[in-house]
């Protein structure tokens, strides 16, 4: 029975969600629910289906990975989603995982990814899970964000830089919050950004390792 449970994928993210989401103190139950809801074993390569529920990262190819999912429950938790229809950008599509999470706790979601192989094969993924009509993708340097659809009420940057692109806070909204790490190769942060009365505060939560922000030099 345990072996069969193991194999299970709705099983396997009950066990995610209580070990690794729930049991490290994300209480949110938008995000709870997104992390049970979300298939991740869809987003991961042909291979690895069977690490898709693993406390780890995973590669995909290009030099992208897929986010340790207690990251990527930590960092939609940081955005502190309040009602559903908020819209959220997020720089860096990826796999598509994290934008299917945003998308079950119920935001609109604009996602930018410079990969076009990646931008791509995301695209058909979310198409065939049903999340087409919740996330939108562009293909294009996220540094850049997407201003034709700004203001945003929440940012999500999913690669590194030593700061988060000015412009990007220039496509937030009032009250806006923007969730990145912050640094180098020899140590990162999720640093949490906050709007309020037109000025912006920032805290940091937790060391990270995220594949670098690639940004366009003649933006």
């Amino acid at each position: 029975m345990r072996i069969a449970a193991r194999r299970n994928p709705a099983a396997q993210r009950t066990e995610m969600v209580r070990r690794q989401i729930r049991g490290r103190g994300i209480s949110d139950p938008r995000v709870l629910g997104a992390m049970l809801s979300v298939p991740r074993h869809r987003f991961v390569p042909k291979g690895l289906e069977r690490a898709a529920y693993a406390d780890r990262a995973l590669p995909i190819g290009r030099g992208a990975t897929i986010s340790q999912p207690y990251v990527v429950a930590r960092m939609t938790s940081e955005l502190r989603l309040e009602r559903d229809g908020q819209r959220v950008l997020e720089v860096g599509t990826g796999s598509g995982y994290q934008a299917a999470v945003l998308a079950e706790c119920g935001c609109e979601v604009f996602s930018v990814e410079r990969v076009e192989e990646l931008f791509q094969s995301t695209g058909r993924l979310l198409s065939e899970l049903g999340y087409s009509d919740r996330v939108r993708l562009l293909h294009g340097d996220g540094s850049r964000g997407w201003p034709e659809h700004a203001p945003f009420d929440r940012i999500l940057v999913t690669a590194a830089a030593a700061a988060v692109p000015e412009i990007l806070f220039q496509q937030a909204g009032d009250e806006a919050v923007v969730v990145a790490p912050v640094g180098g190769p020899s140590g990162q942060v999720i640093r949490v950004f906050r709007r309020s009365d037109g000025d912006w505060k920032s805290r940091d939560v937790e060391g990270v390792r995220f594949v670098p922000l690639i940004c366009d030099p003649t933006g």
